[in-house]
This record gives C-alpha cells, structure tokens and sequence, in this order.
C-alpha cells in the first residue's frame, strides 16, 4: 500500500437535539442524499454534505456525489482502527520479510509468471520492469489477488476516505484529496460503486493503488475500454510497472545488493558512495561475486543494525518506495521479486529471538505433520485451531507438553 503516517484519535461529533437534526435534514435534502435518522451520525453526515462544494469545484457532478454517497450513513470504525496499525513501519523487519517472503508466496509467484507470461512479456518490453518485481508487488499488496477472495475484509473506498477526512486529523487533508480522486474515478465510467472498494486508506485493486496515483498512472492494458485494476490482471500489473517506470525506474539494473559490514560500519549507516568505494571500505557480496557496475552509486541500509544483514541500495529500491514510502517495504519486494526470478535467498541470518520459528519452518511442521496423519489442512506456515490441534495430538503422542505450540523443539522431534 502507498505512503501514510500513522495514529490518531477517532473524533465523534454527537447528536444533539433539535437543531442538529433540522440542519441535518435540510443539507441532506439538497444532495437527495437518503439517510434514516436513526442510528446516524449528524455530524458526519453533515461532513458529507458540506463537503460536496468543494467536490464540484474539481469537476464532481451533483449525480456522482448522490451515487457515491447512497446510504452512507456512519464513518466506518474498521477504518480507524486499523489507521493505528500499520506493519511496515511496526514490526521487526525480519518479521515483517519472513511474513511475506516464504515458500507459499514464491512458489505462487513462479506459478504465476507462467499463467501470465505473454502479458509479463508485454509488460516488460512497454514498461522495461522486470516481470519478478511486478509479481513481488502483486504478492505483497494483495496475495496475488487473494484478498479478494475476503470481501468482508474490504472498504467501500469513498465512505473509507470520508471517514478518514472526518474522523482522523492527522489523515484528513490527504483523505480529502484521494475522495476526490476516488469521486472522479466512480464519474469516468471505469468502476462501479459496487466495485470500488479497498482499503482502509483507499489503496485499490490488485496492485493497491490510492486514487491519485490511480488517476495519474492507471492503463488499460487487455484494451477493453476499461482501466481496471480491481477485475483485470493485466491493467492492475500494467499499471503498476507504469508508476515505476514513470518515476525513473532503471530497466535492467538490481534493486541492490546484499553485503557483509565490516566493524564499524554503521557509522557509515545511510551514506551514499559508488560500488568501488563501498568495495574499498569492506563491504562485500556474500556470495563472493564482485559487484558487475562497480560505478554505480549505492545507499548503506542496515535495517536491523549492526546483527543482521546489511543492504547497498541502488536507485530502483528507491523507485520502489514510491509505491509505499518505507525501506521495509521496497525490502521485502527486493527480496521476494529475486526470489521468484529462482536466485538465492539471503546469506545472512536476521538477529531474531532465540526458539522463533520463520514462515518455512512453520511450515516445514505442517508438512511433517501431514505425513505422519495428524494434519490435513493447507501447508502455509500459518497456525490456527487446525493446526494447533495437530500438535497437540503429536505431542502427547510423544510425550511432549500439549500446549499446540509450534516451537524449534517441536520441529527438532520432527525431524528426528
């Protein structure tokens, strides 16, 4: 998803009594905008009406508004809440990797290059984006379009930006800005109300595009009139190499390069410098490689400080952050996009807590599981009541405490 800040308060303007409700009622009744009284909320559906003046000053047509806005009675609550809860810039960055660079999301990912490899191949050659970095994206944004499978889990976009622009101080000038991208984007025919829906912070479709971005960079790809992001692979993975390439995307170069620090090196932290001079400092390739452009400049990143692994970005992970403004994120699409195009992982280990299991080693107890009988539920690294259940058979089996929880003992028996 695209840039954002993060928290604030959820301010509720209360009913109250008559006059409130007269005010009310007349704005309403200037949009036709048919809301029930009971169980609203005055205040925001005052913002709704009041809002409407600035809409048509940008083109909005008084139909759009009334269509936009039907039955749109409260802010949405989902929203808010999840506006305090943002992963990337949350978790550990080992965690927030290992989420969504695993065994699942790359084998998909392989599985997808070859359903869509003639639209790939298009995509490359108008676009010079890399089909591995584009399905990195796809993955990440939406699980290569699971997220549609979960419609309960989506926002209708325009009551989501409004509830932003009422509710959230921090968010309110660039809720107001994407409404009316969003308003446009419902007026030119491309989408129906029905269809647009999103995220909490109005990111769109399969590649997760906020309104503006939207109406600056959407294609229609498969020709049929449409750019439609949330039905159409192509104009969603079009659309995507589209941003990139726009904003200066490198056809044919890394995003950058995995390195081991030398002492000292964080002093270094967030510095640019060509390839030769990092090479000439002690920064080299795990792998032993030399870098193949050593003129190139690079940024030192050391996402999780002087224990992990340390990273020379190159210009296209910047490129990649102009999809969603956070090292970790245009990380984990670097990491997961040269998985997918079948090079290694990292070399390095990340510096988490002792006994923590990664994705695939959560796995790798599902698929252990499943052979001996005790499991018969999908092999994706996630624990629910399923699996949890499974343990807990095996280890009382196994004279282990039956406590469900995947742990590295468990695997250890496992293995053995």
């Amino acid at each position: 998803m695209f840039e954002m800040t993060s928290n604030s308060l959820f301010r509720r303007t209360a009913k109250s009594g008559l006059t409130a409700l007269i005010a009310a009622t007349v704005v309403a009744a200037a949009l036709l905008v048919h809301m029930p009284q009971a169980a609203a909320d005055a205040g925001f559906r005052k913002w709704i009406n009041d809002f409407y003046p600035v809409a048509a000053k940008s083109g909005i047509k008084k139909s759009t508004y009334r269509k936009a806005f039907k039955g749109v009675r409260e802010p949405d609550p989902e929203v808010l809440r999840k506006a305090r809860y943002q992963p990337e810039f949350k978790i550990d960055t080992w965690s927030y990797v290992d989420r969504r660079v695993h065994f699942t999301t790359i084998q998909t990912g392989q599985e997808m290059a070859k359903r869509y490899a003639r639209v790939l191949s298009q995509i490359e050659k108008r676009y010079g984006v890399h089909r591995s970095v584009i399905l990195a994206i796809w993955s990440v944004e939406s699980s290569y379009g699971n997220v549609f499978n979960y419609p309960d889990r989506l926002h209708y976009v325009p009551r989501a930006l409004a509830t932003l622009a009422y509710a959230d101080r921090r968010r309110a000038k660039f809720a107001r800005q994407q409404l009316i991208a969003a308003l446009k984007i419902l007026q030119s025919g491309n989408i129906t109300t029905n269809q647009l829906t999103g995220s909490w912070a109005g990111a769109m479709g399969h590649t997760q595009f906020i309104p503006t971005s939207y109406l600056a960079y959407a294609v229609d790809h498969d020709g049929d009139g449409r750019k439609d992001i949330w039905n159409s692979v192509p104009d969603a993975l079009a659309t995507a190499a589209n941003l990139l390439r726009k904003n200066g995307w490198r056809q044919g170069k890394t995003w950058g390069y995995e390195v081991r620090a030398p002492r000292g090196a964080s002093k270094y932290k967030g510095k640019s410098k060509t390839l030769a001079q990092w090479s000439k400092l002690g920064f080299k390739r795990p792998n032993g490689k030399s870098f193949p452009r050593p003129g190139e400049k690079a940024v030192l990143k050391m996402p999780a400080g002087t224990n992990g692994p340390a990273f020379l970005m190159l210009r296209n992970f910047f490129m990649i952050k102009r999809y969603n403004n956070s090292d970790t994120y245009a990380l984990t699409v670097g990491l997961l996009a040269d998985r997918i195009a079948g090079y290694g992982g990292l070399q390095q280990n990340w510096p988490k807590p002792k006994g923590v299991l990664s994705m695939d080693e959560r796995r790798e107890i599902q698929v252990h599981l499943r052979a001996l009988g005790y499991y018969r539920g999908e092999i994706d690294g996630r624990f629910g009541d399923e699996s949890k259940n499974a343990v807990k058979a095996f280890q009382s089996r196994s004279g282990l405490t039956p406590d469900g929880v995947p742990s590295q003992k468990l695997l250890n028996t496992l293995r053995r």
